[in-house]
């Protein structure tokens, strides 16, 4: 079988692939896109049936393309993000080949490149670009064995209520995924306990302006690093029924019942941190931080925004914050189910360079990696706050795509001198 040569192999079509693949053209890189199932599969099968786009359809986007059929300050349903993308590919004619599994990648022996083991066959590629993203593997913490006589499942495999068993829910985990869907199990009339780590909790919008355009203007999508201690600190935000801010506290009024951080089980009986309470005052010194900043930027800049003094008011704690349930046999409780909301660890098994630490995470700099020709894309913080999100991802793309651009010029110029 003959061997496919190609200058760039970019590895997987989701938005991260599909924005590297516009970039790549408009540098005039040949290249090529495997992925191993559809364009933008995992916003088809690896979410919940109702999850909406956690930033409105004008800010989360390609610059290119808006959404058809989407108020520009509505949430788009999964699906309609999905055919987002593959719209967008067939905009730009993306060289994208579905179907097609990277088994593994191998730097080639005796000359330039590297040499691409597929599903469909070998391919060599000058460069190679991981655009897997981060949503790769479910990580579900070995807290309660698989013979507990529980449904225990990860936030990508829930669909919608109706695949659980009649009894309690437990969802572990106050991050986006988490947060929304306690409030869905709540809806459909489950018992739900919904255990809250730190985490911080923006508004949803403020002064008649989504978050989203705030963290813009105060800078914050531009951090270039987390701040000291906050890698595990979740956003707690919601685009669903319409957008609105998640208060902890009214979810409690509501009927959910939260508890701290889940850390132990032994014989029926689960156990948690007694943080409950400092991560709700967490959560609300965040959001007060941020109306802090908004209302400085406004009076600096002389903006005429209605004023929004109730947005401050803070209600007390509800008894299941000031008296936290540390311990609970689940038995007697009724809980049947566990939902682990508890993010995602990557998988680069697949790249046999030294482009790996000690833990199996990307050594980068910006997505460019030591080993020169493999670059990332796609990850949270790649280049600062907005990497992951959509329109980050798109900038990160633009980015790569230069440099590579520019090391293909250097081979040339090297090229033409062995020539005369």
């Amino acid at each position: 079988m003959a061997i496919e040569k190609t200058d760039t192999l970019v590895v997987g079509a989701g938005q991260a692939g599909v924005a590297m693949s516009e970039h790549l053209s408009n540098c005039g890189v040949p290249h090529l896109v495997l992925e191993r199932d559809r364009i933008a599969e995992r916003w088809r099968t690896a979410r919940w049936d109702s999850m909406v786009a956690n930033g409105p359809a004008w800010h989360d986007r390609f610059p290119g393309m808006e959404f058809c059929d989407t108020d520009a300050h509505a949430f788009a349903p999964k699906e309609k993000v999905a055919d987002y993308f593959v719209d967008y590919a067939k905009k730009i004619s993306a060289p994208i080949r579905c179907g097609v599994e990277v088994k593994e990648v191998r730097r080639n022996i005796d000359r330039p490149g590297f040499r691409v083991e597929t599903s469909d066959g070998i391919i060599e590629a000058n460069s190679v670009v991981a655009a897997t993203g981060a949503f790769q593997i479910p990580v579900m913490p070995s807290i309660i064995p698989e013979d507990a006589g529980l449904t225990q499942i990860h936030s990508n495999a829930y669909r919608n209520p109706e695949q659980l068993p009649q009894g309690v829910v437990l969802v572990v985990g106050a991050g986006a995924s988490g947060v929304q869907i306690a409030q869905e199990l709540l809806a459909a009339g489950k018992n739900v306990y919904l255990s809250a780590g730190p985490h911080d909790r923006p508004p949803r919008s403020y002064r008649g302006l989504d978050f989203v355009w705030w963290l813009g203007v105060l800078g914050k999508w531009d951090a270039v690093a987390m701040e000291p201690d906050t890698e595990h600190v979740t956003i707690s935000v919601s685009g669903a029924n319409g957008g609105h801010t998640v208060d902890f506290r009214r979810l409690a009024a509501q009927g959910i019942t939260l508890v701290g951080r889940t850390e132990k089980f032994k014989d029926g009986v689960l156990t948690f941190a007694s943080d409950l309470a400092d991560n709700i005052a967490h959560g609300d010194a965040n959001y007060l931080s941020v109306l802090d900043e908004a209302d400085a930027y406004a009076a600096r800049n002389s903006l005429e925004l209605p004023e929004e003094p109730d947005a401050r008011n803070i209600e007390p704690n509800p008894p299941c914050v000031s008296d936290p349930v540390l311990a609970l046999n689940l038995a007697n409780a009724g809980v049947t189910t566990i939902i682990w909301a508890t993010g995602y660890a990557v998988d680069f098994s697949w790249l046999k360079v030294d482009v790996l630490n000690e833990k199996g995470k990307p050594k980068h700099h910006r997505g460019i990696s030591p080993e020169p020709g493999i670059y990332f894309l796609g990850l949270p913080w790649l280049s600062c706050r907005g990497s992951s999100f959509i329109w980050g991802v798109w900038h990160d793309a633009k980015y790569l795509a230069d440099h590579i651009s520019t090391q293909r010029k250097y081979l040339e110029h090297q090229t033409m001198m062995q020539r005369r």
